[in-house]
């Protein structure tokens, strides 16, 4: 299902909302996390506006591929490619909060006994 009403996401890609953009191309932008939860916290989103991952369509498969690529191209960028979480939290109860499909690239942290539940 793709999310009709507006995201906090959609307006920072359309450059209502200031954002720090790290990486952008045609497919989706990176942004600096506002309330990272580590010393490198990035988000990939798609321009597209999926509001969750289990909402993509066999449609998406390249879409989802290129979001990948992106996590480590700018883990790559940052010093992280070597030690990085990639988080996607699907749903409210997997902690999600703003309904439009993003990824929590996250890195320059210990992530053995990390409580990543407020991601």
């Amino acid at each position: 299902m793709i999310e009709s009403a507006t995201t906090l996401f959609t307006r920072i890609i359309n450059r209502e909302v200031p954002a720090e953009f790290v990486y952008e191309d045609d497919k989706c932008v990176v942004i600096n996390d506002i309330a990272p939860q580590a010393p490198v916290h990035m988000l990939v989103i798609p321009r597209k506006p999926l509001s969750r991952l289990s909402d993509a369509t066999p449609e998406d498969k390249n879409l989802m591929g290129h979001l990948l690529w992106v996590a480590g191209e700018v883990a790559r960028r940052q010093g992280i490619a070597n030690a990085f979480r990639l988080i996607v939290n699907n749903g409210a109860e997997a902690g999600q909060t703003i309904f439009h499909l993003h990824l929590h690239v996250l890195g320059r942290k210990s992530f053995d006994h990390a409580d990543l539940s407020s991601i």
